[in-house]
């Protein structure tokens, strides 16, 4: 029987075939890298998900003393008689049981050798930037006060060339007061001034320096309600220099100064910087306003079945405004590659951090009211730059910084 013979043509592409198959089925194929999870407190959804827990035995002592010079003698609650506050770790949910571990001072400045960390807001993000600031300290004894680029407050680190500061904007937007004058129509309404908010300007404070830093942690929240601006000095909002027709209110004011300002962090701030938001610090006022007689003199913790009835905007009450605020912030967040800092959940269940009656001055009570916005230093901020901590760290370690 004569054999069957194929055309060299159709050889070819058979043999190629036969060849490559036995190259990729004997040669072990390159296995990727396993992703590593992120640290504990690394991940931007460990503040937002957790508990708090009794930190684990034995305690070490707060990083800093009440003799810290960054201190800020209202928040300065040991050195003003208020009892040490229990010793409590956050333990996301994410970490297994494990928690957050505490910001190594030291190895913190050596990863960030050269770099600007800046804040820009209201007093609760001074509140943070006060723990930061005594925490590195306690691994640079040449730690030294800088105010420079209309910073607020602030310390350079020279052991490492470190720069944290803080920018006071409390709005974030430029705002200027402005006199009635003549008109008597205003007058007439018991109009004494306004302030003028330009939404699409930034405040005078952080306008210079968005390259100059190469983290920037914004806030804005405290100041927008009526017993900072009541209604015989009420904010109006102009864009482009003209006033906004038909005028604003207060909510829809926020919500396109959020925008704006979230557009123009985009839009100036170097694409390599960390750019992150933090939320709405919440107020723990029971019984009434700060000017009502409202008290946050408390040792116990808030339990969770007890959050909603005191933050949900659903209940009213006094403490609403943290979670009507984060709303409109993730709004204007949203597409963007602002990163948000949640730092509202963790902080609520804390009735008992506030500085309360201990504020360092006579009469400060009967004048200010308790202080039930700001927290206690050392106290709740540590547990936040704990967390803000390992978020840099994990941003320089990927060299994105």
């Amino acid at each position: 029987m004569p054999r069957l013979r194929l055309p060299v043509v159709l050889l070819l592409p058979i043999t190629l075939t036969i060849l490559l198959l036995l190259l990729f089925t004997s040669s072990p194929r390159p296995r990727l890298p396993t992703p590593q999870p992120l640290p504990c407190g690394a991940a931007l959804s460990d503040a937002a998900d957790g508990r708090w827990v009794p930190t684990p035995s034995p305690a070490p002592p707060p990083l800093y003393s009440p003799s810290c010079p960054f201190h800020r003698n209202a928040w300065n609650c040991l050195r003003n008689g208020r009892p040490q506050l229990a010793a409590l770790s956050w333990a996301p949910t994410r970490c297994g049981g494990a928690v957050v571990p505490r910001i190594d001072a030291a190895g913190f400045l050596a990863a960030a050798t050269g770099r600007r960390v800046g804040l820009v807001g209201d007093s609760l993000s001074e509140n943070l930037v006060v723990a930061l600031l005594c925490a590195l300290r306690s691994a640079d004894d040449g730690a030294r006060k800088w105010k420079r680029q209309g910073a607020w407050r602030g310390g350079y680190f020279p052991s490492e060339d470190v720069v944290v500061a803080y920018h006071r904007a409390v709005l974030l937007a430029k705002y200027t007061w402005q006199h009635v004058g003549k008109s008597k129509e205003l007058q007439k309404n018991g109009i004494k001034g306004t302030y003028r908010v330009d939404v699409d300007i930034p405040a005078d404070d952080w306008v210079n320096v968005t390259k100059f830093y190469d983290v920037l942690i914004f806030n804005t929240g405290h100041w927008w309600n009526t017993y900072k601006f009541p209604k015989e000095t009420p904010l109006v909002f102009y864009k482009g220099g003209k006033p906004i027709e038909p005028p604003l209110g207060m909510d829809d004011g926020l919500k396109v100064v959020l925008k704006s300002m979230a557009s123009y962090i985009e839009r100036e701030v170097p694409r390599k910087a960390l750019k992150m938001w933090r939320t709405q610090s919440p107020r723990h006022f029971y019984g009434g306003e700060w000017d009502h007689n409202g008290s946050c003199v408390s040792d116990r913790l808030l339990e969770e079945h007890e959050l909603d009835s005191w933050f949900d905007p659903r209940f009213g009450g006094v403490n609403k405004d943290a979670r009507m605020m984060n709303s409109a912030i993730q709004e204007a967040l949203a597409d963007t590659d602002i990163q948000l800092l949640n730092l509202t959940y963790m902080s609520e269940f804390r009735a008992d951090a506030h500085p309360a009656i201990w504020l360092g001055k006579k009469d400060a009570v009967a004048i200010y009211g308790q202080d039930c916005m700001h927290w206690c230093l050392p106290g709740v901020p540590d547990t936040w730059v704990n967390i803000l901590a390992a978020q840099i760290l994990h941003y320089l370690k990927q060299g994105k910084g």
